[in-house]
């Protein structure tokens, strides 16, 4: 019993010497293992777009790492790829964990990145008109669609389109110019001079007039001009995915297109917001819904306003010069005579006009399809034109303004259902319910012709205005002015009341032009 106790103690000893022994070898000869660092985060997991990488250590450089397997990926191609790299890294603390080698993860993170390659880059041009950008596969696509532009207006192919370095821009790019192949090639028989095609027109019309001064049609070349975009183009090589690139059909479908666009129209003196919409193509309804200030169509404008209008133009605009020949109508311009003693609402017509007939040689300028400037070259009068001649004054005309600060409309101008027996069915004025005693002011300034009782008016005050125009204010409780006396427009010149027949306390308002009632609130400001 003795000896199996003994024995039993010396194997127990070795037991606990051959464990620690194995503890101390797996730590000191295992490198799959990283050793315990209570400093934080010590074991990391790699994913790359979605898939499985592997584990690594805290001491490697991930980003190295990935950046030579992207390299590695790349080379099996000799074209430009697109490799998607969304790389995951998930740290955490371990006491023991098992890592990959730095070679296994680059093999994996290259192989995943050749599985993710969405598509090879093609090389391609991108081509940007202000906000419009196109992409096309090749220069010679660039010039085809950029010259369905100028086939539009002239189908020969005199003016053709190439591609230039843009001195303008620091960076390689290219821009689009116009080369007339008629001038490169008429070069020794009608050479433009080098200060360019606007010299060159100054140059044709001298020598007409220079002709024994006589105008002679015949000798002026009509037609196409010039040709040139009006827009700016940047044409920019670059890579990308095949489906980011625009067929050529798509491109000339999409650059010839003609779409609605805001533009700026600045009101001239004369202009009416009919005229407008007449002269620029657009509905009424389309101006008033652009503009917030306008409410209607008898909306008041002033010269100088801005209007917001819709204007079609293409992507890329066009400017071309035409010379062309036409024979018309005209009228002349209208002779005003000055009258200092009239309105300028007053004028009469003293000599009616008549049409003319000329012949005409004009170089005409259009943007797209839209005539911005016409320069007439020679003309000839086949019959002069009778001018209208027009005598208008030149006073400005009294102003009209509320009568009473306040109030509630309470009955319009027109026809009404008479208020009270005896009253009438066509309302010759307004009326504005105010308390009893408020205070009435001279719409404009004038000469009081009436002060007083005036039968179913009750107490009235009328004032003659100097443009001939006369208003009337009734139902008053008490009148401040008299007969004859001149007051000014804003003048305080009765008390509202209740007088006469009259169903409450109110204020009628009339205004008269040659004796005849109109609606007042027309003519007020």
């Amino acid at each position: 019993m003795k000896k199996i106790t003994k024995y039993y103690k010396r194997l127990r000893v070795s037991y606990i010497r051959t464990a620690l022994l194995v503890i101390i070898l797996n730590i000191l000869f295992l490198p799959s293992y990283s050793k315990y660092q209570p400093d934080g985060e010590n074991l990391f997991h790699l994913t790359l777009n979605g898939k499985e990488v592997g584990y690594c250590g805290k001491g490697t450089d991930i980003e190295e790492m990935l950046r030579e397997a992207r390299l590695s990926a790349a080379k099996e191609s000799e074209d430009i790829m697109y490799l998607e790299t969304m790389l995951s890294v998930e740290g955490k603390e371990v006491l023991f964990a098992e890592v990959d080698s730095e070679r296994l993860l680059r093999e994996r993170m290259s192989d995943i990145m050749k599985d993710s390659t969405q598509e090879t880059l093609k090389h391609a041009y991108t081509v940007k008109i202000k906000n419009y950008t196109i992409n096309l596969s090749s220069s010679d696509e660039v010039k085809e669609v950029l010259q369905a532009a100028l086939d539009k207006y002239e189908e020969n192919r005199q003016y053709t389109v190439e591609l230039v370095m843009d001195p303008a821009r620091e960076l390689n790019s290219l821009t689009a110019v116009v080369e007339n192949n008629a001038t490169v090639k008429k070069a020794d028989v009608v050479p433009f001079p080098d200060s360019g095609f606007e010299a060159y027109v100054e140059e044709a019309l001298a020598n007409i007039e220079a002709d024994d001064g006589e105008t002679d049609f015949s000798e002026i070349d009509y037609g196409l001009m010039d040709l040139a975009y009006g827009d700016d183009i940047e044409v920019v090589d670059t890579y990308m995915m095949e489906d980011m690139i625009t067929s050529v059909e798509s491109a000339i479908a999409q650059i010839t297109s003609v779409e609605e666009k805001n533009a700026i129209y600045e009101v001239q003196t004369g202009d009416t917001l009919s005229q407008i919409a007449e002269n620029v193509n657009i509905d009424m309804d389309r101006i008033i819904s652009l503009n917030e200030e306008i409410e209607n169509e008898l909306s008041t404008i002033r010269v100088g306003q801005e209007i917001i209008i819709t204007q079609p133009e293409p992507p890329l605009s066009v400017e071309r010069k035409e010379q062309v020949y036409y024979e018309e109508d005209y009228d002349a311009d209208i002779i005003y005579v000055d009258n200092d003693e009239w309105y300028t609402t007053q004028e009469v017509t003293l000599q009616e006009p008549s049409a003319g007939h000329r012949k005409v040689a004009a170089l005409v300028s259009y943007r797209n399809d839209k005539e911005v400037s016409r320069e007439i070259i020679i003309e000839e009068v086949v019959m002069e034109a009778v001018p209208k001649i027009v005598e208008k004054g030149t006073k400005i005309p009294p102003t009209y303004v509320k009568p009473i600060s306040g109030g509630r409309l309470s009955s319009s101008f027109g026809r009404r259902k008479a208020p009270t027996k005896g009253a009438s069915t066509y309302h010759k004025g307004v009326d504005w319910a105010v308390p009893r005693g408020t205070a009435v002011y001279a719409s404009s300034g004038g000469t009081v012709t009436k002060a007083g009782w005036g039968s179913g008016y009750g107490y009235v005050v009328y004032i003659k205005h100097p443009d001939g125009r006369e208003t009337r204010y009734a139902h008053l409780n008490k009148v401040l002015v008299s007969a004859g006396q001149t007051v000014k427009q804003g003048q305080k010149i009765a008390l509202s009341g209740n007088t006469g027949r009259s169903t409450g306390p109110h204020l009628h308002f009339e205004l008269r032009i040659n004796g005849t009632a109109v609606n007042p609130l027309k003519y007020l400001q």
